[in-house]
């Protein structure tokens, strides 16, 4: 125990040496530091009251232009990463991907492939499909609000303005049917539009995906009728041959996918479905 107190004792000793040298090697730089810096010297090297005396308190301040700013500056950034983590959303709100992505799913369901093509094949499909039928838009939407905004021709608000212009006329022109407008301007209680312009967004984002998704249901339904015929015969004639126990479905499925490969299905449901927006 003697030891270990007395090692103890000579290591803060050592400790306290240590630290009396760093002060005074401190204290005896100091001056030519200040003389070189322009600050009055210390008149006693050893003196760490001069030194202190001399340097007074120490003040960090940063000042910046941008501070007025900043605040908008952090607004825009909270913006910019809402609108890229809602990006797939908008995508399937204000675009074909909707109508086309539930024809494709009726498509496999018809066939009754299960699984096959996987999923990750048809919305691959339904996403170049939607670049292919959305360019115009795209283009318009370039040329009239991003270009222009990126050369400071026009400000965010102008640009908010001429990017949503294109895309409002888009889903308007796909409702063929009104009452799915009306329905959600009901809704929100207005009475009168006198132009497109003057319906909200809002209203026509709604209305546009219950459309869409009512024609994908129809063309779902003309998918799905010679598929049907196709199972009724095969269950009528395993039932008229006895034959109860054999699933009808796995008999049904090797005759639909060849009346799929000989009418060329996707060559033609895929061309139709495009056509269906112009």
């Amino acid at each position: 125990m003697n030891v270990h107190g007395n090692r103890r004792t000579i290591w803060n000793m050592l400790l306290v040496v240590a630290i009396a040298v760093l002060i005074l090697a401190f204290a005896d730089t100091m001056p030519v530091y200040a003389a070189e810096v322009g600050m009055p010297a210390v008149e006693e090297a050893g003196s760490t009251q001069g030194v202190r005396g001399a340097l007074g308190p120490l003040e960090f301040s940063l000042n910046t232009d941008q501070d007025e700013k900043g605040l908008a500056s952090t607004l825009q950034i909270l913006m910019v990463l809402t609108i890229i983590s809602l990006a797939p959303s908008i995508l399937i709100m204000v675009t074909s991907f909707t109508r086309i992505i539930v024809v494709l799913h009726f498509v496999r369901s018809a066939l009754g492939t299960q699984t096959t093509p996987p999923n990750q094949v048809l919305i691959g499909l339904a996403l170049f499909i939607t670049m292919f039928i959305m360019s115009p838009v795209i283009t318009k939407v370039n040329n009239e609000a991003i270009k222009p905004l990126s050369a400071g021709e026009i400000t965010q608000e102008e640009a908010w303005k001429a990017g949503i212009a294109p895309i409002r006329t888009f889903m308007l022109e796909q409702m063929d049917d009104a009452k799915d407008l009306k329905l959600f301007l009901d809704i929100a209680g207005i009475s009168e539009v006198k132009t497109p312009e003057d319906i909200p967004i809002t209203v026509v984002i709604p209305a546009f995906l219950i459309s869409e998704l009512r024609k994908a249901f129809i063309i779902g339904f003309l998918i799905y009728i010679p598929f049907i015929i196709i199972d009724m015969v095969v269950a009528s004639t395993l039932m008229s041959m006895g034959m109860m126990m054999l699933p009808p479905t796995m008999i049904a499925m090797p005759f639909k996918i060849l009346l799929f490969i000989i009418a060329d299905g996707w060559n033609l449901i895929i061309g139709q479905l495009v056509k269906t927006f112009y």
